[in-house]
């Protein structure tokens, strides 16, 4: 190789390589998801995802990837959405996925979703009790930080 093409390769190495970051996860949003993680025994995972499927925070297990999880999650949610309104004209709270190798719960949160991941052995009734405040609370955290104040 010569000189010159050595150089070109290298200022193109350089001018290519772009690093590319999402935006940083809400640390009020993350931090209810890490605490709800260590109040209920088996639960494997949870993330919090906009209705349009956008990823706000997750705390997942290495193995499953966050922003796919976080457009299904809001796929979920507009289903369910739709599946309520349609039948009964009220709203949407939360929708549960019972498979053979876990549960997976989609909460409405204000306009986004909060997902949880379970192992099938979970107890659901506690499952519900320890999340759907923290829906709530995440709901009113994301409100309070598209409406500019905080709180």
């Amino acid at each position: 190789m010569t000189t010159r093409k050595k150089r070109f390769g290298d200022l193109m190495g350089r001018r290519t390589k772009v690093s590319v970051t999402g935006p940083e996860p809400d640390a009020a949003v993350l931090a209810e998801l890490r605490a709800l993680r260590e109040r209920v025994p088996r639960l494997t995972g949870s993330l919090v995802a906009s209705s349009d499927g956008l990823l706000i925070a997750h705390d997942l297990p290495d193995h499953i990837e966050p922003d796919g999880m976080a457009a299904l999650a809001a796929s979920q949610l507009a289903l369910s959405y739709r599946l309520a309104t349609t039948a009964h004209g009220g709203g949407f709270d939360e929708v549960v996925v019972q498979g053979s190798a876990g549960h997976v719960v989609v909460y409405a949160a204000g306009w986004s979703a909060l997902t949880v991941l379970a192992e099938p052995d979970v107890n659901v009734g506690r499952l519900h009790l320890e999340s759907r405040p923290v829906a709530r609370a995440i709901a009113d955290h994301l409100t309070a930080t598209t409406d500019g104040t905080t709180r």
